[in-house]
């Protein structure tokens, strides 16, 4: 996979309320050399109320998520992935806020900064013909199967998109940016 060298850690959370600062549910996929290397999925459970607007979205339920691990367990489990390669996801900065919220609230330290690509950016430029750039309409233009708003199932098609735009030329090099974890904002691009 020459146009998106190294690994990358394709990640997507569902959130329990319009706060957007826990996780409710948590996918993880590995890709390297253009390959699914690793897949991971956990519930999580966000300590705090559920509105009922994300349990219809997403399907999870505060009792579902009673019995998961809260996000510093599961960050234990996922902190490898997230260090192996470029984090990606399907309108990033939002996982990525999710993220860096989490990790804040927490007291969790981990790094000043993340290398991040987007997958919905990328589908701008693969496939301007598109009315939207989805990550549902996206999965149902190339064929990926996607069960929406399952955080594996949507971490999964986030890493077949992106083996999809290097297959069709696209460098994903030139969408890696730089996310600020303490101060929860873009950066831009990599040097």
């Amino acid at each position: 996979m020459e146009n998106a060298p190294g690994r990358f850690a394709a990640f997507d959370v569902e959130t329990p309320n319009y706060k957007n600062d826990r996780m409710s549910a948590i996918g993880v996929t590995i890709i390297e050399d253009g390959y699914i290397a690793d897949e991971f999925y956990s519930l999580v459970n966000p300590e705090c109320a559920f509105d009922s607007f994300n349990v219809r979205l997403t399907g999870i339920t505060p009792r579902m998520a009673a019995g998961a691990p809260p996000f510093p367990e599961i960050w234990e489990a996922i902190r490898p992935y997230m260090e192996s390669g470029v984090l990606l996801a399907h309108n990033a900065t939002f996982d990525m806020g999710v993220l860096a919220k989490c990790l804040r609230d927490y007291g969790i330290e981990w790094r000043r900064t993340a290398e991040f690509a987007c997958t919905c950016r990328m589908g701008r430029r693969c496939y301007p013909e598109l009315g939207n750039h989805r990550l549902d309409t996206l999965c149902a233009y190339t064929g990926i199967e996607l069960d929406h708003h399952n955080a594996g199932s949507d971490s999964l098609a986030c890493a077949k998109l992106l083996l999809d735009y290097t297959g069709r030329g696209l460098d994903a090099r030139d969408f890696i940016s730089r996310y600020d974890l303490l101060e929860m904002r873009t950066l831009g691009r990599r040097p």
